[in-house]
Order: structure tokens, then C-alpha cells, then sequence
């Protein structure tokens, strides 16, 4: 739980598929994220929860249930998220928008960050798609985000970017930003609940 100086940050990776490349742009991301002492950060990786592909609409199995019963806490100790992204087909991955809609009042009045990775667009596609679905779910999205082009050339055998000052340079802007938003709405919603 947060206390009144530390905001909660979940980074959350959201590609499952084999040979992924999201765990090494979410760590080096988390890492950056770890070094400011206004943060707490959580790194959730959506291969560890396994929510597969049945509608949100429907009456949650028990598999489901018990995944849920891990992620949901998580979603809901946040003050301000960070989405680790890849773009599929110009979007994002299918298991990211099945844990959105698994969740909703997780994410009301509360900032919602993006580090996008991939080729040519390095991720921009399934940015720009996810601002719309946390638009729909109260969420805040920052205006500046992380994002590598041809990501396999830019990190190094260790998992770190090969130019690591314009990276880190990128993450700070969106750390700033989201931690203001953060402190901002978590302050707010102290004297005035948020109704969505």
C-alpha cells in the first residue's frame, strides 16, 4: 500500500507469445522506473496470469477466477499504470485487452502511461488504440510515451539499450508525467470520490 510520499506504479507487460520481447523492455523500463524514490514499482506480466480467451461478459471460470484473484488487487493498489507494448496487426496483443476488460473501476481516475516497441512504427499503432479503450475506462493517458523502432537492434545482449541516454531521457519525461497525474488524482479522490 502507498503511503503519502511513494506512488504505486504497476508496469505491465503485455505480449505472452513465445519468443516475446516484452520482459526485456519491461524490466529495463521497471528498472528506471525503480530508481526514483517517489515510486514503488510493480511488474506484472500478463503470461503469469492466465485469464485466456473467454469473454469478459461472461461468468468468469474457475481458472479465470483464480487468475483474477492475483491481478485484480494489483490493478486496484496502483495509483498509475504503465503499459509495456508491442503492436500486432497495427494493435496491441489480444491478452492485453482481454485483462482490461476483465477490469474496470481498477482504472478510474488514474493515469495511464504507455513504452511501445516493434519495427518501422516502433508500437505507435497500438498506442494510439489503447488511449481510446482507457478513455472508455476513466483512465488518464499521458500525452508522452517510451517507444523503440526496430527494438531488436536497439538493446544489447545484457537486455539494455545499446544508446542508453535517450531512452533514459524518454522514461524520465514519462515517469514526471505520470507520477504528477498520479499524486494529482490520488489527492483528489481523498476529498471528492470519483463517480464514473
Amino acid at each position: 500500500m502507498s503511503n503519502s510520499t511513494t506512488l504505486r506504479l504497476a508496469v505491465i507487460v503485455g505480449s505472452v507469445r513465445d519468443g516475446r520481447f516484452g520482459p526485456t523492455v519491461a524490466t529495463w523500463f521497471a528498472d528506471e522506473a525503480a530508481r526514483r524514490a517517489d515510486l514503488e514499482v510493480d511488474l506484472i506480466d500478463l503470461a503469469d496470469v492466465p485469464i485466456g480467451a473467454a469473454a469478459p461478459s461472461m461468468s468468469p471460470p474457475a481458472q479465470v477466477l483464480t487468475a483474477l484473484s492475483d491481478l485484480t488487487p494489483r490493478l486496484e493498489a496502483a495509483d498509475g499504470f504503465v503499459v509495456v507494448t508491442p503492436e500486432y496487426n497495427h494493435s496491441y496483443p489480444a491478452a492485453l485487452k482481454n485483462a482490461i476488460d476483465w477490469h474496470n473501476a481498477q482504472f478510474h481516475a488514474k493515469p495511464v502511461a504507455f513504452v511501445s516497441y516493434g519495427g518501422l512504427s516502433g508500437g505507435l499503432r497500438a498506442v494510439e488504440h489503447l488511449r481510446a479503450v482507457f478513455a472508455e475506462l476513466h483512465a488518464v493517458t499521458t500525452r508522452d510515451t517510451v517507444s523503440f523502432h526496430g527494438t531488436w537492434e536497439c538493446f544489447g545482449p545484457d537486455g539494455r539499450p545499446k544508446d542508453p541516454h535517450g531512452p533514459a531521457t524518454a522514461a524520465k519525461t514519462l515517469l514526471d508525467q505520470v507520477s504528477w497525474w498520479a499524486r494529482v488524482l490520488r489527492d483528489a479522490k481523498t476529498t471528492t470520490p470519483y463517480n464514473a
